[in-house]
């Protein structure tokens, strides 16, 4: 059973059984005050340690990041949904505040079993599954594990099937899951300093927020998921196939909010998700680039309100 854990920072040490400290985040990461002033946990499993904000009261949202992100990303829709939601943003092992076990791999994979033992720890019903880039695959691999906890999907741009053979992707995955990609993000944490500014569209990230992103990836040690996550962009083809299988099966209610600028995933990612979800909505995120979540929230949130309040209303019906 997975354990909420609270930091004593004047030791180091830490304590079972409460929740941690407000703006734990910013303690630990050093980031201004009010920047992410959320609650978190820390919940112990498998050998690792996974760092979760959990916010608000009512219906479920699960959030999950995708490459070289973490929880951090949603704190704008987590401070606006918080009162009307139950907003739980989880950092994928090795990511945000979260370790991995041992010769953890950081492989997508292994990532989802972690990812679906803090559903069941947790206890999750009903939720709603709110993913992005690596977490919309993951996610949906979880969600196979826990039947019947994830009711509802909204995803930002991301796919769920095999891409091996898609130059658009093998190039990008090869590049930067190979020597050259392992060599750039070891030494210059590469997906941050170079990828996430190039991805955008609308607006520059801020310095408070470049500093957020660069954080949990201080130590060198702990950049090795920076490069392991694009080299199983085609690494983890049969594994992304049986995902592809999951999603298909998935007949509740779905909403795509789709940025119409990214550099990675393009209408031909949008076309197959229409095609394993025809009934899916979808919300188009005009001039915005790979990181909806940063760039555009208050329209993410603009077209996820009314999203999650009518499929709730025909739920009641």
């Amino acid at each position: 059973m997975a354990q909420a854990m609270e930091a004593d920072w004047s030791t180091g040490a830490l304590s079972l059984g409460r929740s941690c400290a407000p703006a734990f985040a910013e303690q630990r990461f050093g980031l201004p005050a009010g920047s992410f002033p959320f609650a978190s946990r820390l919940l112990h499993l498998n050998n690792c340690q996974l760092h979760l904000v959990d916010e608000g009261r009512g219906p479920v949202l699960l959030f999950l990041h995708g490459n070289p992100t973490w929880s951090f990303q949603f704190r704008h829709l987590i401070r606006t949904l918080r009162g009307s939601y139950r907003c739980i943003a989880l950092d994928l092992p090795g990511f945000g505040l979260s370790t991995a076990p041992p010769g953890f791999s950081f492989k997508p994979r292994d990532a989802a079993p972690l990812v679906a033992a803090a559903m069941r720890d947790l206890d999750l019903r009903d939720a709603t599954l709110v993913a992005h880039d690596w977490g919309g695959p993951i996610g949906l691999a979880a969600m196979a594990e826990e039947p019947g906890r994830i009711r509802r999907i909204v995803l930002g741009n991301t796919w769920a099937w095999p891409v091996n053979g898609d130059f658009h992707f093998e190039w990008f995955s090869r590049l930067m899951g190979g020597p050259v990609g392992r060599w750039a993000n070891l030494r210059f944490m590469a997906f941050v300093t170079w990828f996430m500014p190039m991805a955008m569209r609308r607006r520059r990230l801020a310095a408070m927020e470049r500093a957020a992103y660069r954080a949990p990836f201080a130590d060198a040690t702990r950049r090795v998921p920076l490069h392991v996550f694009p080299s199983e962009i085609v690494g983890a083809g049969p594994w992304l196939a049986e995902v592809e299988r999951v999603a298909a099966a998935f007949d509740g209610p779905v909403q795509l909010l789709w940025p119409d600028r990214d550099v990675a995933f393009r209408r031909r990612e949008l076309a197959h998700w229409r095609s394993l979800w025809p009934r899916a909505r979808v919300a188009a995120i005009e001039r915005c680039g790979h990181f909806l979540w940063e760039e555009a929230p208050d329209d993410c949130l603009a077209a996820m309100v009314p999203f999650l309040e009518s499929t709730a209303r025909l739920e009641r019906e």
